[in-house]
C-alpha cells in the first residue's frame, strides 16, 4: 500500500513502518471480539487477509510473525487482551499460527493479480480462511485433544458465516484502497 516508483527497492524503513502499522491493526482488531468457548470471534482474520493482499506474501507473513512475537514477549496484542506464551500454546494457537500462512496465501495470490478483481480476491481470501480453519481445527482436535467433532463445532462452524462476510468486505475494500493509492502515486 506504500507506493514505490518502478525500480525502487523496498527499504528497511518502509518495511519497519508497514510492519508496525500492521501489528497495531492486528492488536486493535483483536480487541473487537465476541467471546465464545475456546476461541473468540474477532476482526483479526479480516485484517490478516487485507495485510496479505496489501503487503504481499513476504511482508505480510513477516508482519504476522512480528505480531506473534509481540504477543510472545507479553504485549497484550491478542484477544482478551492478553499477551504471553499461553495464547500460543492454548486453544487459539492454531488460528494464530494460521495467520502467518493466511497472509502468505493471500499475499502470494495478490502478487499474481488476484487483488485487482473483486471475485478473485474474494477467492484468495476464502482460500486463506480455509488455511486458518485447517490450522485452528487441527490444533483444537489433535493438540488440545477435543476430537474432530467438537473441534468442528466450536472452532469452525460458528465462524463460517462471519468469514464469508469478512471475505466480501475485504474483497470490496482492497480494490478501492488500491485506486486511492494509485491516484496518489
Amino acid at each position: 500500500m506504500w507506493p514505490t516508483r518502478p525500480g525502487e527497492t523496498v527499504g528497511a524503513l518502509r518495511a519497519v513502518v508497514l510492519i508496525a502499522l500492521g501489528t497495531a491493526l492486528m492488536a486493535l482488531s483483536a480487541k473487537v471480539n465476541l467471546p465464545l468457548p475456546y476461541v473468540p470471534m474477532t476482526l483479526q482474520t479480516l485484517v490478516v487477509l487485507m495485510i496479505g493482499a496489501a503487503y504481499g506474501w513476504r511482508l505480510g507473513s513477516a508482519t504476522m510473525i512480528a505480531y506473534l512475537a509481540e504477543g510472545a514477549m507479553g504485549l497484550p496484542v491478542f484477544a482478551g487482551p492478553v499477551g504471553g506464551i499461553a495464547p500460543l500454546v492454548g486453544p487459539t494457537a492454531g488460528y494464530l499460527y494460521g495467520f502467518v500462512l493466511a497472509a502468505f496465501v493471500t499475499g502470494w495470490l495478490a502478487e499474481r493479480g488476484w487483488d485487482r478483481n473483486v471475485v478473485l480476491l474474494f477467492g484468495a481470501m476464502a482460500l486463506a480462511h480455509v488455511v486458518i480453519f485447517i490450522t485452528g481445527f487441527s490444533w483444537l482436535a489433535y493438540v488440545i485433544g477435543l476430537g474432530s467433532t467438537k473441534a468442528w463445532a466450536v472452532g469452525v462452524a460458528p465462524f463460517i458465516a462471519a468469514s464469508v462476510v469478512k471475505n466480501a468486505l475485504g474483497a470490496a475494500l482492497m480494490p478501492a484502497a488500491r485506486r486511492i493509492v494509485d491516484r496518489r502515486g
